[in-house]
């Protein structure tokens, strides 16, 4: 048998790939790979043996099986002392290096025009067995799936064989590397097919894309994870200002969510995870001076968010009445870079919301809880003014209705208990997270008092239903005209007779919209 050390390299992702084969024959290995890779090598004038010399087998099946051979994976999984009369028998040789990573199916998939025989074929077989062989077999094997992982390799391998700590952490990457891929695969026939079974078992394959400075508190350590699939603040690009943190990006999301759920421009200011102004205009400048205004206390130092691109009137506007952590929009135009770069402090994120009847769609989201995840559906859109239940004597005005369609749509977005006072496509006062409703009902009272606006003929929105009628006492007293909520409640005739009596139109839902 012939005793020179050998490296199978087949990769998708030819990154670096070229310069650490080269190292790897300096050093004596002999290169064995599979066509594409090959091709590569031999370009960069190094000597290849094709995996179809290895095993005398040629590739068929317009490349489907070419690795899946005892020549492969016996040299593979052989263990130094103990298989070496099987590798003789059969003239097998041991493989010491395999660097593999697997066809792209996340990019492929994620194309717009992508069809389902497209993203079949790009679901790779061969790679995930070399690499779960290998993973395996690390005590005399080193596996390689990130080329960012090649030079400290070949650092271990000038030394002389790599260290059993290393090689066990990079047969960890290398089941993680796969498992992600699996997951993206399960994910995609998931969301292709018709069944809605929850997945059993659940499989993620985030990809971690940056440690994060802490999380919600400095003592805790934190990660930003991505999901190469899916669209929303966590792929946004970082337009200035130092890398987000925990906090930033959990508000950031809320406010991207809220502003793309609205069709007309719309600004969304947010301050620790609740909406505190939020209001639609003609354009982003009038937008946000009407959410500004709606809480200019609680709107410093928070996320703020816009549906259209950042015109530089905004950027100004934004830096001559407050501070802002953060402003998120699908596009940073330069007059607006060139403002805020007045303020480095400021960190300005580009991100392309879902719009439309999208933003509105259903997904999966989840949330941790000690030992385990809840899963569940996303909360789709609001329900439209057609399902709206008048259930008052007195209807809602058209003026009343576009003002309780806007307070529905904004409701969503805030911590229950919620409650939205509105009119004119903005929100006057907000009030979030309190056990009981009516708190909510008056601390909404006291931040429009705080800034300065009445409430006479406002609509009112609650995300649940009035467990009594003192919700309706209090916003009657405030001016409030009409209100929007779900309805279920036992004392629902309790609290339409309390509507009647102040004079309050009220539609009903039938949706509830908790945010926890």
């Amino acid at each position: 048998m012939n005793a020179k050390r050998v490296a199978l390299l087949s990769v998708s992702d030819k990154q670096g790939i070229a310069a650490f084969a080269a190292e790897l024959a300096k050093l004596g290995f002999e290169l064995v790979s599979t066509g594409g890779t090959a091709r590569t090598l031999r370009e960069a004038g190094l000597s290849v043996t094709e995996v179809s010399a290895l095993t005398g087998f040629p590739e068929m099946m317009d490349g489907r099986v070419k690795t899946l051979h005892p020549f492969v994976h016996a040299g593979l999984l052989a263990r130094r002392g103990v298989d070496d009369a099987a590798l003789a028998e059969h003239g097998i040789r041991p493989i010491d290096v395999v660097a593999v990573n697997l066809y792209p199916f996340e990019q492929v998939t994620a194309r717009p025009d992508c069809t389902d025989e497209m993203a079949i074929e790009n679901i790779d077989v061969g790679g995930p067995a070399m690499l779960r062989a290998a993973a395996k077999n690390h005590e005399w094997t080193t596996v390689v799936v990130d080329a960012a992982d090649y030079p400290r390799v070949l650092e271990a391998l000038r030394a002389g064989p790599p260290p059993a700590d290393l090689r066990r952490e990079l047969a960890a990457k290398a089941f993680a590397h796969t498992a992600a891929y699996d997951a993206a695969i399960a994910s995609y026939l998931r969301s292709s097919g018709a069944s809605r079974e929850w997945p059993e078992p659940l499989v993620l394959g985030l990809r971690k894309a940056e440690p994060l400075r802490y999380g919600e508190n400095p003592h805790q350590r934190a990660a930003l994870y991505r999901d190469r699939s899916a669209r929303g603040i966590a792929h946004a690009a970082l337009v200035q200002g130092k890398p987000l943190s925990y906090n930033n990006l959990a508000d950031a999301d809320t406010a991207l969510e809220c502003a793309a759920a609205f069709a007309e421009p719309a600004c969304v200011i947010v301050k620790h995870a609740n909406p505190c102004g939020v209001a639609t205009a003609a354009d982003p400048v009038a937008a946000y001076e009407l959410a500004y205004r709606a809480d200019p206390t609680s709107a410093f130092g928070g996320v703020i968010a816009f549906n259209r691109p950042l015109t530089e009137a905004a950027a100004e506007a934004i830096l001559g009445r407050q501070k802002a952590d953060v402003i998120v929009a699908p596009r940073v135009e330069d007059g607006a870079r060139r403002a805020l770069a007045q303020k480095k402090g400021v960190c300005v994120l580009e991100c392309e919301p879902l719009a439309g009847p999208a933003a509105d769609s259903t997904g999966l989201e989840l949330r941790s809880i000690g030992g385990g995840l809840l899963l569940q559906e996303r909360d789709g859109g609001p329900a439209a003014r057609p399902a709206f239940e008048v259930v008052t004597k007195r209807a809602p005005t058209e003026t009343e209705l576009r003002d309780l369609e806007f307070a529905w749509r904004v409701v969503r977005f805030v911590k229950s208990n919620a409650i939205v006072y509105a009119r004119d496509g903005a929100t006057l006062g907000i009030g979030a997270g309190q056990p009981a409703r009516v708190m909510s009902a008056r601390i909404a009272g006291l931040k429009a008092e705080e800034a300065g606006l009445p409430l006479a003929g406002a609509a009112m929105a609650s995300d649940a239903f009035f467990p009594f009628r003192d919700g309706i006492d209090v916003a009657a007293a405030l001016g409030i005209r009409a209100v929007i909520q779900p309805g279920g409640s036992v004392r629902d005739e309790e609290v339409v007779r309390a509507a009647d009596e102040h004079g309050i139109a009220m539609v009903l839902t039938r949706i509830r919209h908790f945010r926890h």
